[in-house]
């Protein structure tokens, strides 16, 4: 058994809120760059380079690329070898994104109530995480911040089996091209397929923490997601929904088996600041 201290994951965490914030991962900004030699519009083209631009300002001077520094949503895979002295993991997550939120000066933007008060905690706190015990004494944690105007697009389809992959291209595309420029386009667009409909939209979630350029490794979803990202870049949407040929970077698909009855597909949309930051303990 291999056990790691409380106030290293909280310092971890910290670090990685402020990352995350700052530094857009290589393979978003490789896309943003090929996304900028195939866009076909001058206005979408002068956005692309206002994105490209406002990635590297943000990196050199440790600025956060966007005002809303997001719901902070952690995935969690810890080893079954592996133990936390001195508390939880998910309190050692929030006293981390606590710190991290403050000393990163990055703005607040969750409310402790949903629909009444709706009265800001002011730390950013609670953060949303996801834990998965896996075999091993290692430690990882995967940020990925949300922003509102993203995440308010997230939509979820009960379909008929019979539907089949079809409707599942159109159903997506729909949403996204739908979404317009609200979600900051260039996406990129995670989607859930199975399980049941909370499975299908944590799926969708997860899809967004694969890199940009990796397909799926079935053959049949990886057309599928090609499918798809060509119904939404055919759409005229463009960047910042401004008139385009590139409106999403990618698709990327995960699924779950699900019972025979049902076909839950669900969409989860990330902006062109698709913020992500993973670090090992």
């Amino acid at each position: 058994m291999r056990t790691i201290p409380y106030i290293q994951i909280v310092e971890a965490v910290k670090k990685l809120c402020i990352e995350a914030a700052s530094k857009l991962p290589d393979d978003v900004i490789a896309a943003l760059k090929k996304a900028l030699e195939a866009e076909e519009s001058p206005r979408g083209k002068e956005i692309l380079r206002q994105c490209i631009e406002n990635a590297k300002l943000a990196a050199c001077e440790n600025d956060p690329i966007c005002q809303d520094t997001g719901v902070a949503v952690y995935f969690v895979e810890m080893g079954s070898g592996v133990a936390v002295s001195g508390g939880t993991i998910i309190d050692a997550i929030n006293d981390g994104t606590r710190n991290g939120y403050r000393e990163g000066y990055l703005r607040n933007s969750m409310v402790a109530d949903p629909l009444f008060e709706r009265k800001n905690t002011g730390d950013n706190t609670p953060a949303i995480v996801h834990v998965d015990v896996v075999a091993g004494e290692t430690l990882a944690i995967t940020l990925l911040p949300k922003g509102a105007g993203s995440e308010n697009m997230s939509v979820l389809a009960m379909l008929k089996p019979a539907d089949g992959a079809e409707s599942v291209a159109d159903f997506v595309a729909d949403a996204v091209i739908k979404s317009g420029g609200r979600p900051c386009p260039p996406v990129i667009v995670g989607v859930g397929i199975g399980g049941t409909a909370d499975t299908a939209m944590l799926l969708a979630k997860k899809a967004l923490l694969r890199p940009i350029g990796k397909s799926h490794r079935d053959e049949r979803y990886m057309r599928l997601e090609q499918k798809i990202l060509e119904k939404i870049n055919t759409s005229g949407v463009g960047p910042q929904g401004l008139g385009g040929t590139v409106t999403a970077l990618a698709v990327h698909i995960e699924e779950y088996p699900c019972h025979l009855a049902s076909l839950p597909v669900a969409v989860n949309i990330n902006c062109h600041a698709a913020r992500r930051a993973i670090i090992q303990l």
